[in-house]
């Protein structure tokens, strides 16, 4: 069974950068796509970004230019490179991964970005 663990949250300004990533342990060699959501307060989880296991990304409209996701094989491990933070990027961060046909997901990481 494959485990997720984000980090890299945290409460920066607006403008500044975070670095999130999603360590997976476990049966990894099942891991195939993998994504990362967010949930505001009070509203619905919405997908951020995803990478396939070949490295082709898909990003939402208002994160693009932004917002870059990668993955290292090597390491387990899965990145979300956040540049120029708007308060509304605040929201909790979760990571998620397909495991064969069950997908995993994370914890959550709190990201705030307020001045």
């Amino acid at each position: 069974q494959v485990q997720l663990v984000e980090s890299g949250g945290g409460l920066v300004q607006p403008g500044e950068s975070l670095r999130l990533s999603c360590a997976a342990s476990g049966s990894i060699f099942s891991i195939g796509a993998m994504g990362w959501y967010r949930q505001a307060p009070g509203k619905q989880r919405e997908l951020v970004a995803t990478i396939t296991s070949g490295g082709s990304t898909n990003y939402v409209t208002s994160v693009k230019g932004r917002f870059t996701i990668s993955r290292d094989n090597a390491k387990n491990t899965m990145y979300l490179q956040m540049n120029s933070l708007k308060p509304e990027d605040t929201a909790v961060y979760f990571c998620n991964a397909m495991s064969g046909v069950r997908l995993i997901w994370g914890q959550g990481t709190q990201v705030t970005v307020s001045s």
